[in-house]
């Protein structure tokens, strides 16, 4: 079920701008649009100004009030990790403002769905709280604003959601992507929206002379950087900045125990984290609470100030990620099973644009890592179905570059009045409801949409690479220089590079990763053989043979392994050459 890989090298125009001593890293940051030196400073005040969030003055103006009553204000969250450190955030903040009354709650999603639903409203009203605050959620949530203005509770939002048409009627709301938005960025993470929110209230406190304005909000920049790198939002240069800042924080140890329970837990060491530890070793584990269970147990580990209460609930964190990954791997088998057999309920066509799934068992809160695994393999967008009770299914969607997921639905709801109950999200990934025997004819629909998207034509699947390496530029050096020079992510990506190997050496080693010895090879036509690496590919089926030639995708590692460092290209693609 696997399809060809491409593999295409930018491409790095001439620039007179020197970004960097090292040649190699010059012409990384070249290729990734750098335009000059000052980029790679990541000072705060190089941060835009909060003021230029819109809806930003209106928030602060109500926060504010609440604290001078001394009102209950209730934080409503999303479920997953961008959610959680939101959550965090803004309860640790306001706390830390002078506010006395600060609670918060994170909608079950298997009770109540995602955002501020009128169930929601409800539950959160048995409190009494005057003031909702939500993070990560709410612009979409016309009805729930509505239920809590009908109750007399104010509601500020923020958010960085796509905007429906229709926005709610809230006492504020902040959101980069509203319309008329002035922030010079729609990329923060819903975190990041909540971090300038709290930086526009303490300035304002500042400004009036009030207690509360001496909080250092930057010591919270490490929950910043989690959430803002596990949502997957474009690291452009203003999350390049919060994440590296939080990063750097993690390092030096200014960081929850919760944070550092969770490292512990993932084998990382806090001073050598990066953001890919963030992706895969921190994000996962958070997310797991809101995917399996509740994800107040998530948040509850970032605000707990023991050590020990926080290395108990990250243990048992990672025991609900461990159970999330049995869970996944029997979904992704009974996928693929549906996938030989050709069970498919899509279009009439033989050729599937967009892959829709559904099984009466999935697990609604795995559908999202399954749609994803199964877009990784067949570089197509796909949405994965689970009951959502006796009439309803829910659905995750993921995409591919070139295919907006949101206006892909936005579309088929267009053209299909009623077919989809709701829907939401970004350009690569949605969420959506609708009634279950609609299911095949939402399957066409979205077939026909994401095929006229694409043109007709499936994408192979593209690896973008930095070019070939020697084995001059392949050292500890280069590795350690990469890893330092600035955070890796969404559209500023890890760098990696292709040649030619010759394997003199493989073994699986864990669960279908392979260890290797890789010898470069300088030419395909008349070999000069070279230096000798280790490199690791994960998740690689064991389909390779000594002496074979293979072109490589990969990038330059540091291997950690007890106590001693060593080079190691990580694998990303490898082919018979």
């Amino acid at each position: 079920m696997s399809i060809p890989v491409t593999i295409s090298r930018r491409s790095v125009s001439a620039a007179p701008e020197k970004l960097h001593e090292n040649a190699l890293i010059n012409r990384i940051l070249h290729a990734r649009g750098v335009q000059s030196e000052s980029e790679l400073n990541f000072a705060l005040a190089d941060l835009p100004r909060p003021d230029t969030l819109l809806g930003i003055d209106d928030a602060v103006s109500r926060l504010l009030q609440a604290r001078l009553n001394q009102e209950h204000v209730l934080i409503v969250g999303d479920y997953d990790c961008d959610g959680a450190t939101s959550t965090a955030l803004a309860v640790l903040g306001l706390r830390a403002m002078g506010f006395t009354h600060v609670e918060f709650l994170v909608p079950n999603r298997f009770e109540y769905g995602y955002g501020l639903s009128p169930a929601i409203v409800d539950v959160a009203a048995k409190s009494k709280p005057k003031l909702i605050l939500t993070v990560d959620n709410g612009v979409a949530s016309v009805d729930g604003v509505e239920r809590a203005n009908e109750q007399g509770i104010d509601v500020v939002i923020t958010d960085h959601h796509l905007p429906p048409a229709v926005l709610p009627r809230a006492t504020a709301l902040v959101n980069p992507n509203i319309p008329g938005a002035t922030f010079p960025s729609g990329n923060l993470a819903g975190v990041g929206v909540c971090f300038y929110v709290l930086l526009a209230l303490r300035a304002k406190l500042t400004s009036e002379g009030l207690v509360g304005n001496e909080v250092k909000l930057a010591d919270y920049l490490d929950l910043v950087a989690i959430g803002t790198v596990a949502d997957v939002v474009p690291l452009d240069r203003i999350n390049r900045i919060l994440v590296e800042q939080g990063l750097r924080r993690i390092r030096r140890g200014y960081t929850r125990p919760g944070v550092l329970a969770l490292l512990s837990r993932a084998g990382k060491v806090a001073d050598r984290i990066t953001s890919t530890d963030i992706g895969y070793a921190i994000g996962p584990r958070l997310n797991a609470a809101g995917r399996l269970d509740d994800m107040t147990r998530g948040v509850d580990c970032l605000l707990c100030e023991s050590d020990s209460e926080a290395l108990m609930l990250a243990t048992e964190l990672d025991t609900l990620n461990k159970q999330r990954r049995s869970i996944e791997q029997s979904m992704r088998k009974e996928a693929e099973a549906v996938l030989a057999s050709d069970e498919i309920l899509n279009a009439g066509s033989d050729v599937s644009f967009g892959l829709v799934l559904f099984k009466e068992q999935w697990h609604q809160g795995v559908i999202g890592i399954v749609a994803g695994r199964l877009k990784e393999q067949l570089n197509k967008p796909v949405v994965v179905f689970a009951a959502d009770g006796d009439q309803l299914i829910k659905g995750s969607a993921r995409s591919i570059p070139g295919v907006h997921i949101r206006d892909v639905l936005d579309t088929v709801a267009t053209h299909n009045p009623d077919l989809i109950t709701k829907f939401g999200g970004h350009a690569m990934a949605a969420g959506l409801t609708l009634d279950r025997s609609r299911f095949s004819e939402f399957s066409e629909a979205f077939n026909r949409e994401v095929k006229r998207v694409l043109e007709g034509e499936l994408p192979n699947r593209e690896l973008v690479s930095d070019g070939a390496l020697s084995d001059a530029e392949r050292t500890m050096e280069n590795a350690s220089a990469l890893q330092d020079i600035s955070p890796w992510g969404q559209d500023f990506p890890v760098p990696l590079f292709d040649d030619n190997f010759l394997i003199e050496h493989a073994r699986v080693v864990g669960k279908n990763h392979l260890k290797l010895k890789l010898r470069s090879v300088e030419s395909d036509d008349n070999p000069s053989y070279g230096a000798v690496y280790d490199a690791i590919a994960f998740n690689q089926p064991d389909s390779f043979a000594l002496g074979d030639l293979v072109h490589v995708a990969y990038s330059l590692s540091v291997n950690h392994y007890r106590g001693n460092q060593s080079l190691q290209l990580e694998v990303a693609h490898m082919q018979i050459s």
